[in-house]
């Protein structure tokens, strides 16, 4: 009577386990659950990228009259040393702020946006008596995010130059169910200094972060919640409760091979 007692203790032990592990709800991990049906929240549509140091930038001159814009060119200029192997190269902001460019020297790029550096290189190109009609292109090399955690490790490239964090969030493949949503850190560099903030995906206040419109090489952590832990106990508690179950099951069997054989000697 107390083994089987026991072993109805075990299995009852076995399913609270197991009905915690699946009790990961809807209202954990679905997103923006306040939203409403037509509910409109304004968005920084204005939202441009600022140059720090480290990015690189393609920057791009050219003209009605192309043999003016070819020195201004740094792949122009490479291609005519022969060196093809090097023509993918870009403007590297150095620790500064500033790049080089070609026959216009140094331009401090760091704080301005890529339209304002287009507009500052047109106007030094107009001022300086270079070209009359320039047209300047720049755009980011290097606008990355990074993803770490509870999905694992990735770098996304941004060739729009323009990113949500839900957008990233997407782009990284999503969350799994058992990522912490209350708080998923975004870090970003900011005068020198590693800035972070905690973003939760399960509210349309997010919108209103100011971390929400991703910079260049920004990183989103993740972390599990308990449920991922607990799994991994669990998955150690079923094996635990299967050693446990064949020992019950070979104990009741010599209990009962025990009485039957007493039963048979009494007679």
């Amino acid at each position: 009577m107390e083994m089987k007692k026991l072993f109805r203790t075990g299995i009852v032990l076995a399913l609270v386990a197991l009905s915690a592990v699946s009790c990961v709800t809807n209202r954990k991990i679905a997103y923006l659950q306040d939203m409403k049906h037509a509910t409109q929240i304004e968005l920084e549509n204005k939202f441009e990228a600022v140059i720090s140091p480290y990015d690189e930038l393609d920057v791009v001159v050219s003209s009605f009259d192309m043999d003016l814009a070819q020195p201004f060119n740094l792949r122009s200029q490479i291609s005519s040393t022969g060196n093809n192997t090097a023509t993918n190269l870009g403007y590297l902001v150095d620790q500064y702020g500033n790049i080089e460019l070609p026959v216009l020297g140094t331009i401090h790029a760091q704080g301005m946006t890529r339209l304002q550096l287009q507009e500052h290189v047109k106007k030094m190109l107009i001022n300086g008596g270079y070209i009359s009609d320039p047209y300047v292109m720049v755009r980011f090399r290097n606008f990355k995010i990074f993803v770490l955690g509870s999905n694992g490790g990735k770098a996304i490239t941004i060739p729009e130059e323009r990113c949500t964090f839900l957008e990233a969030l997407a782009l990284a493949g999503d969350l799994n169910v058992y990522t912490d949503r209350t708080k998923i850190m975004v870090m970003r560099e900011v005068d020198g200094k590693m800035v972070s903030r905690y973003l939760d995906p399960r509210s349309s206040k997010v919108f209103k972060d100011p971390f929400f419109m991703m910079q260049q090489n920004d990183f989103i952590i993740t972390r599990n919640t308990g449920y991922r832990n607990f799994q991994e106990s669990y998955s150690m508690l079923g094996t635990v409760f299967s050693v446990f179950s064949t020992l019950t099951g070979l104990a009741s069997t010599y209990f009962a091979v025990r009485a039957y054989l007493n039963s048979t000697n009494n007679k």
